[in-house]
């Protein structure tokens, strides 16, 4: 490796200069970088900034699964994991799980042509591809061209088996040009499974980032085997009509239109990987059961294109620069996820270091699992709870730490020093639910727990969007702590100096009691509540 390793141990700490208020502002203005100094066993604000100054650090270029980024963060994870003392909770005796990730799509400079007139179109400048969801796709060199339908509407569509072996081109309508490339991956394929290929003409309306993204491979995790669906190509209008030598507007090809196709389909292994590591408990009679701690360490990859980190800021806008700024652009293109999840990443460190250098240790294991591929669609926390490293039954709970760093008054309505919002935490067991209110009741300085983005049919849908839900649809009972969405949220700002670090280090010491508490019962939380399908989609 070219890039620098970072050293295990070797934290960022704050400044002398840097000040954490412990009054009703929760933290002052805090610098860009910090300098390296090594953490303590307690949990403190100083060591969170430590931490999280290095896992959100530009160096890490977002972490995103796949990337060279989410090795080194996995890398660091793992490091601090065995210099604390932690057992190793991964495959063959290490502290990773490996997600079969692949990175899938066509090679770059692939073209398609139209036989009679000879036109050329090439990938990346008039067409892009959702085939990256789609399986392995394996195409024809040439193949015959006809009209299918008006995208969208199924009662338009011709017969299938008038579409086996062509390459089927659609008209799109209104009501399509608002569908997602998820949409247009999914829904033709569907009725034209033996097509060659789809073409959707809806190229000349893309951004260009998105006909960037069309236009390179996609991250998929390997699934079984199964009947591939078609490619679908999102090509430009000029393109489509030369396909079919005729016109989208009355819907005919010519008879016998074909098409040449120079596409070369190809998928590869992508680094991803889980981080799981084990403190075993103190109890003979309850080692063998473990309370859960959940993070992700993945976030996004590089922007495609730098913007000015001040106008983002004010005005949550990332394409336009402010008109009346004085000072020079602050062009950035890496978005470092210090909230989203950097914040629940390092308070796990926290808890792990301070539970590894107690005095007692807590009865029952604490199973610590770094997940990776969130953001792809909860990928790292589905594949370990389908092939979990300890038997899913003796897991009790699962707590999950997503976005715990802000949730101020400037980021959510009736934010503070004091918010934070539960979601899932009686969906299983009440008990567990009641648990959790009754330490918070305890404590000299209570949360304000915010339960309106648990309720049923909220439109925000966040009990399904992060990774509790995957333990959540095998019946184990759940908690999710989270501060909230801000103006942060996947954008190139979400970085260290925003962190409310006193409260992160409140939340975190809370959040510690709670897993020691559950795992000192006699007793495993009550499952009272309905069990979901585990294969059904999830439903909040």
């Amino acid at each position: 490796m070219h890039a620098r390793r970072l050293i295990a141990g070797a934290a960022l700490a704050a400044a002398p200069w840097v000040t954490i208020s412990l009054g009703a502002q929760e933290a002052t203005t805090l610098p860009r970088k910090l300098s390296p100094r090594p953490t303590g066993a307690a949990i403190r604000a100083a060591d969170l900034m430590t931490r999280l100054y290095q896992f959100a650090d530009d160096s890490m270029g977002g972490r995103a699964a796949g990337t060279e980024g989410q090795l080194k963060a996995t890398d660091y994870l793992a490091a601090e994991a065995a210099r604390l003392g932690l057992k190793p909770g991964g495959e063959e005796g290490g502290y990773f799980q490996t997600l079969p990730l692949l990175l899938r799509g066509f090679v770059a400079g692939g073209s398609v042509s139209a036989s009679r007139s000879g036109k050329r179109f090439v990938l990346g400048e008039d067409f892009g591809s959702t085939s990256a969801r789609n399986g392995v796709v394996r195409l024809p060199a040439e193949a015959v061209v006809v009209f299918g339908g008006e995208f969208g509407d199924t009662a338009s569509y011709i017969h299938p088996a008038d579409a086996a072996g062509r390459i089927v081109v659609l008209r799109p309508s209104s009501r399509s040009l608002q569908l997602s490339t998820r949409g247009l991956a999914v829904q033709p394929g569907s009725h034209y499974s033996g097509a060659a290929a789809i073409v959707i003409p809806l190229w000349d309306r893309l951004s260009a980032p998105m006909r960037r993204s069309l236009s390179q491979p996609g991250l998929v995790m390997r699934t079984a085997a199964g009947q591939p669906l078609p490619p679908t190509l999102v090509t430009s209008v000029e393109m489509a009509e030369a396909l079919l030598e005729g016109t989208l507007e009355r819907g005919v090809a010519a008879p016998a239109a074909t098409a040449q196709l120079d596409l070369t389909f190809a998928e590869s292994p992508a680094a991803a990987r889980n981080v799981i590591a084990i403190l075993p408990g103190s109890d003979p009679a309850l080692r063998g059961q473990f309370v859960a701690l959940g993070s992700h360490s993945d976030h996004d990859p590089v922007a495609m294109r730098a913007v000015d980190h001040d106008s983002v800021r004010a005005r949550g806008t990332p394409w336009q620069r402010l008109a009346d700024s004085l000072a020079p652009p602050r062009l950035d293109s890496i978005r470092n996820g210090a909230d989203d999840d950097g914040s629940g990443v390092v308070a796990m460190l926290e808890i792990a270091e301070a539970l590894a250098t107690a005095p007692e240790r807590p009865r029952r294991s604490v199973l610590f699992v770094w997940h990776s591929a969130e953001e792809l669609g909860l990928l790292g926390a589905s594949w370990f709870t389908e092939h979990p490293t300890v038997p899913r039954d003796s897991i009790v709970a699962q707590f999950n730490l997503d976005m715990v760093g802000r949730g101020g008054a400037a980021d959510i309505a009736g934010g503070g020093p004091d918010y934070v919002q539960l979601i899932g935490s009686r969906r299983l067991s009440t008990g567990l639910g009641d648990l959790v209110e009754a330490l918070n009741a305890k404590r000299p300085d209570p949360f304000k727990f915010d339960y309106t983005f648990d309720a049923n049919g909220h439109k925000e849908n966040l009990y399904c969007r992060s990774d509790h839900a995957m333990y959540a649809r095998h019946g184990i009972p759940v908690v999710f702590f989270t501060t909230g969405l801000h103006r942060d949220y996947h954008q190139v700002t979400d970085e260290p100096q925003y962190i409310a670090y006193h409260k992160l280090e409140r939340l975190t010491g809370f959040v510690r009691d709670v897993v020691v508490t559950v795992a000192n019962k006699p007793w495993r939380p009550k499952v009272d509540r309905p069990r979901a399908d585990p294969a059904a989609a999830c439903r909040q």
